[in-house]
């Protein structure tokens, strides 16, 4: 072991999953023979705590990289506080401190030098006398100069068990001055608690602590964190027997153990079991209330007005708005105006649009509370655009109150509502359409539109074709490709992909859907950035943020969104003020996405945006949806690029162009479906770089993983 002191320079790797830093270290007394100056050298290993301008006490070894050459391994380290000025300057300037950032910290040690860091701690008052420092601003270092201190103590207990700063600051501010006990209790409420740390990370915290690999707490939470993986696979329960040996899997237990622990967390009302289908509490409450609702619903005496006064009213509309409705249309508008719950479900181009259209105006006509929602923001734009009518997103239809993470709208505080007409109801999971049942009155009609051949939601559940399954509400198939429609190939082709038929590719001047062949994963991906900064807004005039949108069957992989979006930020993005967060790094201007629901921020999960500013003195990051929301850096893991982003995140959504790598690399996600519903976000232009071959098997691959749900039998008759 050799030791080495000296300043940390700049990180230049930063994992901050594993803490694994890569970093530049300038040495004291080593001076560079060359150029009488000291050389830097790259210090690697899980350090995660360092920041630039720190003075670091390193003992490691030193290793040779066969790409990177010399490298020291750092196998201890302790942080010594800066003792020169520029030190001082770098290690204020870091980002360490909110409220300082380089141009203050400059400004701040130009004035007090070598005391700088006694100042801050102990007479913090005395920085409004560094120019464009007011009272907020000297507030807000103190605060967080205290906070750090406070920090600090959790932040040494958690690295010693090798978590990453990035948790760390996580952990604390969610337990505050309690995490250490907290932790040292229970490691696996981490898992439960703070978004973003998931079993893996809590159970490595665990054993360190000394937690058995076969104690009761840990596999009763492994059981825990299978259920949530399943959730998030889509899947409302687990057979109890599939539960026990994932469960003994992923813990590395013997699988006679796992039942026990099961049975523990039924005692303890952590899972629900009913006939071997084993249940976290959410998902079963949820299900069987979504049944119980619709059933309510569906039971109610049906609307009787006359035949002759429909075909009336139908008639009249289609004077007014000088059109005329397929048969199938005005079965749909007939059900919707006699039925308690209509299922509407078709294809691009069979006249969804049209027939929530007239719905809307008959409703009008005819005095009905008439409300419409779906369940994104931007499915609930093109609701509101297509109809002239208000559409809001469910949660704020329900009227969320983040406060109490509860919807204000439920069965005591109904909608005030005749008909309901929920648009996108494919993408709408179990959870919300409890939430949403509940919340409309017994004697209201619900009218859900749809198309079920697409990707199932995100969330847990497969709510839409479960009711279409179970034969209980009555449901109009729309099959008929309207004349219009038919003269886009991207809607021909989208048919003819959902038949398992290969789409027609002409590749003509006049077409909206193109097919550019490349093999070669690299050319795929120079093909889409030429695509997207230079060929389509030339040829065409589209923005290429704005218009574009890159979907991906995956996101790892050459031709995955991660790779493609580093690409197009440094092509159509490469300047403006930035901030480098482990390895992402977010730009003024860039488009993100973001990946988990906040409530407290009203975004939710696909909800994509604009970075509008970057505040690197408050350590802050502001990104314009359809309302400006401010994120803290530590919270910039809600937030990823969005130039391209996956297939299953587009739903809901429509772009004017469609942009997509087809490769054989996405082997295990060329689904037919994933590929069906990519292809109907296109509204203007659809184009499909790769292979014939990945095509093919897109189309012809029909196998659709089968989610466990149970809403289907608990519906039936």
């Amino acid at each position: 072991m050799e030791k080495l002191e000296g300043t940390i320079e700049r990180i230049t790797y930063q994992n901050e999953k594993t803490g694994y830093v890569i970093a530049r270290f300038q040495p004291k007394h080593r001076a560079s023979r060359l150029r009488g100056r000291r050389e830097l050298t790259t210090i690697v290993g899980e350090i995660a705590s360092i920041n630039p301008g720190e003075n670091v006490v390193l003992s490691g070894l030193w290793t040779n990289h066969p790409k990177y050459g010399r490298q020291f391994k750092v196998l201890e380290y302790r942080v010594v506080c800066p003792s020169t000025t520029e030190g001082i300057r770098k290690y204020l300037g870091s980002g360490l401190i909110k409220g300082i950032g380089p141009v203050s910290a400059k400004r701040i040690v130009r004035h007090f030098a070598l005391v700088t860091l006694e100042v801050i701690e102990h007479h913090p008052e005395r920085l409004i006398e560094v120019e464009g420092i007011g009272p907020k601003r000297v507030e807000m270092i103190r605060k967080a100069w205290e906070e750090q201190k406070e920090i600090k103590e959790v932040m040494l207990f958690l690295q010693s068990h090798n978590i990453s700063t990035a948790y760390a600051v996580k952990i604390y501010k969610h337990y505050g001055e309690d995490a250490i006990q907290i932790v040292r209790e229970n490691p696996y409420r981490l898992a439960k608690d703070v978004w973003g740390i998931g079993f893996i990370t809590a159970d490595k915290i665990a054993r360190d602590l000394g937690v058995e690999e076969n104690s009761p707490q840990r596999i009763e939470a492994g059981v825990r964190y299978v259920l949530n993986q399943a959730s998030e696979k889509g899947h409302v329960f687990l057979p109890k027997e599939e539960l026990v040996e994932s469960s003994a899997e992923i813990l590395k237990v013997p699988a006679e153990l796992v039942p026990a622990s099961i049975q523990a967390l039924k005692e303890s009302e952590d899972v629900i079991i009913e006939n071997e289908r084993v249940y976290l509490p959410p998902f079963f409450h949820s299900e069987t209330g979504v049944a119980k609702s619709l059933a309510l619903l569906i039971g109610r005496p049906k609307l009787s007005p006359a035949d002759q006064w429909i075909k009336q009213q139908i008639d009249s509309l289609e004077k007014e708005e000088g059109i005329t409705f397929a048969p199938q249309q005005r079965v749909a508008i007939r059900k919707a105006l006699t039925e308690p719950v209509v299922v509407i479900t078709g294809g691009p181009g069979t006249g969804k649009t049209t027939i929530t259209k007239a719905i809307t105006r008959l409703c009008e006509k005819t005095g009905q509370r008439l409300l419409l929602c779906a369940p994104t923001g931007r499915a609930a734009k093109r609701v509101s655009e297509v109809t002239g009518k208000e559409a809001k997103t469910i949660h704020r239809l329900l009227e969320f109150a983040p406060q109490t993470m509860t919807f204000k709208r439920n069965e005591l505080v109904p909608l005030g509502v005749d008909t309901l007409i929920v648009d996108e109801a494919s993408m709408i999971d179990i959870l919300l359409m409890h939430n949403l049942l509940k919340a409309i009155p017994r004697d209201a009609s619900l009218i859900l539109v749809g198309d079920i051949d697409q990707l199932p939601s995100v969330g847990a559940g497969n709510v839409l074709k479960d009711i279409i399954a179970s034969g209980r509400a009555q449901v109009v198939r729309l099959t008929e490709i309207f004349r219009q429609a038919q003269q886009s190939r991207i809607v021909t082709n989208a048919h003819r992909i959902n038949q398992g038929v290969f789409p027609e590719i002409k590749n003509r001047k006049t077409e909206d859907f193109f097919f550019i062949e490349e093999e070669d994963p690299a050319e795929v991906v120079e093909t889409i950035r030429h695509l997207c900064v230079r060929r389509l807004p030339d040829h065409y005039g589209y923005h290429p943020i704005e218009d574009i949108q890159v979907l991906c069957p995956m996101y790892r992989g050459e031709t995955g969104a991660i790779n493609l979006n580093r690409l197009l930020q440094e092509s159509l993005n490469s300047k403006g003020q930035s901030y480098k967060r482990g390895s992402s790094e977010f730009k003024v201007g860039d488009k993100v996405m973001q990946i988990v629901n906040n409530y407290n921020k009203e975004v939710f999960n696909g909800d994509i945006g604009r970075i509008a500013e970057i505040d690197l003195e408050c350590q802050t990051v502001k990104v314009a949806f359809d309302h400006l929301v401010s994120y803290d850096f530590t919270g910039l893991d809600e937030l990823v690029l969005a130039y391209a982003i996956s297939v299953h995140k587009s739903q809901g959504s429509e772009h004017k162009v469609v942009v997509m790598p087809i490769t054989t690399q996405h082997y295990v996600m060329l689904q037919r479906n994933l590929l069906y519903t990519a292809v109907t976000r296109a509204k203007e232009l659809l184009v499909l770089v790769g292979t014939k071959k990945a095509l093919v098997l897109a189309v012809k691959n029909n196998r659709v993983m089968e989610r466990y749900t149970w809403l289907s039998q608990r519906l039936a008759p």
